[in-house]
């Protein structure tokens, strides 16, 4: 008896894990922005979420609104840099970053 319920707790566990993670990386964006829900987890580290999101399209990245407040979003607008000529970027390839 002792087993089985040892054997269920553990096929159980991974479950439940990941769905405790699952707040973290449910931002949603595109090329003019986006918002990442707020998390103490990302308390520190909101605005290089929102920079890896617009590097995506050789844009930087502007936080517009932070609400610490858990379940609330952090809002940011991507924006081409100062000096950003699309003539001159059109022939090079686009920054891939990723984690």
């Amino acid at each position: 008896m002792r087993c089985k319920s040892v054997v269920a707790a553990l096929l159980w566990l991974p479950l439940f894990a990941a769905g405790a993670q699952a707040g973290v990386w449910g931002g949603h964006s595109n090329d003019t922005g986006g918002i990442i829900p707020w998390s103490p987890a990302i308390a520190y580290t909101y605005r290089d979420i929102a920079a890896a999101d617009c590097a995506r399209w050789n844009k930087v990245a502007i936080i517009t609104s932070v609400h610490r407040v858990y379940g609330d979003y952090v809002g940011f607008a991507c924006y081409f840099p100062r000096g950003y000529d699309p003539r001159k970027m059109r022939w090079y390839a686009p920054i891939v970053t990723r984690y």
